[in-house]
């Protein structure tokens, strides 16, 4: 069976789906994140943004604690993962993640890449997770590619794959870590059309990213980070045509 939550752990559905308190990050004397409080409402697409170096990413990686806090909490849906008692693995499995690099298994088809972790996380049988796989394969434009393997897709189309994969586990929310920065121009947009129609959907987001376009048309939410801070956060429409804070403005003067 599936891993359940520990009793005294239950969902708190009037929570935010994300919440980060007061989280800090060293590795050895490098301040990553110093004291990062935000959160991202159920439904909400929250976009981060900012230069390179700026902590996002280990912000992201935080979140589902692929990266360990060196102190603060992370809430998923008002359950504390930075909790020693909390049962880690099931909330992770309410969390879908998509990284700048595709991570798909090379040996393995478009369809056995969906259908692996289905299988031994969520203790589906073959055939339902073939027949879930080749849903979200729909969902993303690739349904003609279920045969393929990863070295026979563009960048673009791996990319895909990889968020249909995340779709197939049923998460909560989904975490995106610059998921374009790796594709050539051309194929940015079939990636950012799958996210924005995963927007209009309703999907919590949390989406790390250099798109301004996108982040100013399907952004609920914008935060610039800066030397492990957030220095600003607001409407993405406000914040990117009239910044406020000197840092967000430099940033900005570079990237639009």
């Amino acid at each position: 069976m599936p891993q359940q939550l520990h009793p005294t752990q239950e969902i708190d559905h009037g929570a935010p789906a994300i919440e980060v308190r007061d989280l800090h990050k060293s590795f050895g004397d490098n301040h990553v994140l110093t004291g990062i409080d935000f959160h991202v409402d159920k439904g909400q697409v929250v976009c981060v943004i900012g230069p390179s170096g700026s902590g996002k990413s280990t912000l992201l990686r935080c979140v589902n604690r692929l990266e360990e806090p060196t102190s603060g909490q992370v809430l998923i849906e008002g359950i504390d993962i930075t909790d020693p008692e909390t049962e880690l693995d099931a909330v992770r499995s309410r969390i879908g993640m998509v990284f700048q690099q595709f991570n798909l298994f090379s040996h393995m088809t478009v369809l056995r890449n969906l259908t692996i972790a289905q299988q031994r996380a969520k203790k589906r049988s073959r055939r339902e997770a073939e027949e879930i796989a080749r849903a979200n394969l729909d969902r993303v434009g690739l349904s003609d590619k279920v045969d393929a393997y990863p070295a026979h897709l563009s960048g673009g189309q791996q990319q895909r794959v990889a968020i249909a994969r995340a779709l197939s586990m049923d998460p909560d929310m989904m975490l995106f870590d610059e998921p374009t920065s790796a594709l050539d121009p051309e194929l940015v947009g079939d990636v950012l059309d799958v996210m924005k129609t995963l927007a209009a959907e309703g999907m919590t987001m949390m989406v790390v990213t250099h798109e301004m376009g996108f982040a100013r048309e399907v952004g609920d939410e914008l935060v610039f980070m800066a030397d492990g801070v957030i220095c600003e956060e607001g409407d993405p429409r406000e914040v990117l045509a009239h910044p406020r804070e000197t840092r967000t403005q430099e940033f900005l003067s570079k990237v639009l």
